[in-house]
């Protein structure tokens, strides 16, 4: 266990040497997406470590392997997890998974824009669900906008790199309303690049781009630190939100903002119990293993936040909400209005 921290913060160096600090610090004025808040300048032209390059070192756990080869591996895994992965969820968080995944949307609050310049507040929105596979994310979504928000003009595309996890998903849409399901669109797309981008079982070798500044809302929940190059994704967000869109991201976290005990207590329960009932429930200890090992690897609050900050986006107060004493946050930035 000691040479945990260790790897960490050997793993964190690759991907943050770059990262210059936030242009927002936690006394930024800037405390909520608004049509007041400031503009920033477009990002920098993509800098090389945001370029994806398959021979590049990034790690799969707490293994050091190649960008290609990490994304080879992660599909094995969600191959391997999609037919339990929500039973799963439940066990592993003891349902809290639930609790953080309707906070996460309840704050995003879809359907309904106050800011819009139109004087009816629920205008169309296409909400892009990132790493959305068997759709948790997507249906509340759906449920808050068309139900809660009386607004049936808000679609939903689920994307994901993964078929068998999209399989999932479009199975159980099949429970949705009719209105909803025909607001629901399923694509093979890698986050890294949403220029090449295919409809969930399409055979045909032609793909197509997301165009740029084409959404309004880019959600990816318990998907970003599975990515093979992180800012790259970052970066593809930017592109295809509109300007005054928001990117939000639910992801597990650095558990140190209660006491030592309790973020004891999580490491053990992580590192010991998780791949065990992964053996259990699911047959599979190796992925849950991984899952863990993905976990303690990925950038803290403020590093993801300066991450997110360098791809071009603005942030309000500190950056990012932490949840269950950090056991997972949820990080926004908005494109800057031109």
């Amino acid at each position: 266990m000691a040479s945990r921290p260790a790897a960490l913060r050997r793993a964190l160096q690759f991907s943050l040497r770059h990262s210059r600090p936030s242009t927002f610090s936690s006394s930024s004025s800037i405390r909520s997406f608004s049509s007041t808040t400031p503009s920033l300048a477009p990002p920098n032209p993509t800098p090389d470590y945001a370029i994806p390059d398959p021979s590049r070192p990034t790690h799969f756990g707490y293994e050091t392997v190649t960008e290609s080869e990490k994304r080879e591996r992660v599909a094995g895994v969600f191959t391997s997890v999609a037919e339990s992965y929500d039973r799963m969820n439940d066990l592993m968080s003891f349902g809290w998974h639930r609790i953080w995944k309707d906070h996460f949307v309840a704050s995003l609050n879809p359907g309904f824009t106050p800011l819009t310049p139109d004087p009816d507040p629920r205008a169309p929105q296409h909400i892009l669900d990132i790493a959305g596979g068997t759709g948790d994310i997507a249906f509340r979504m759906l449920h808050t906008a068309h139900t809660l928000n009386s607004n049936p003009s808000v679609r939903v595309t689920i994307s994901d790199i993964n078929p068998a996890m999209l399989t999932v998903g479009k199975q159980r849409s099949t429970a949705l309303p009719a209105s909803q399901q025909a607001a629901l669109t399923f694509l093979e797309a890698n986050a890294e690049d949403l220029t090449r981008t295919k409809p969930l079982s399409s055979t045909s070798p032609t793909t197509s781009s997301i165009p740029d500044a084409s959404v309004d809302l880019y959600t990816v929940a318990f998907g970003i630190r599975n990515f093979s190059n992180i800012p790259a994704a970052l970066r593809e967000a930017h592109r295809v939100l509109k300007p005054g869109g928001v990117f939000a991201c639910l992801e597990f976290s650095k558990a140190d903002k209660w006491t030592p005990l309790f973020t004891a207590a999580y490491r053990e329960w992580s590192f010991r119990a998780i791949p065990l009932i992964g053996q259990l429930v699911a047959g599979d200890r190796e992925s849950y293993q991984y899952l863990v090992e993905s976990i303690e690897r990925f950038p803290s609050q403020r590093e993801f936040r300066d991450m997110i900050v360098d791809a071009g986006f603005a942030v309000g107060g500190q950056g990012w909400e932490d949840l269950t004493g950090g056991v997972a946050a949820v990080h926004k930035g908005m494109k800057p209005r031109e």
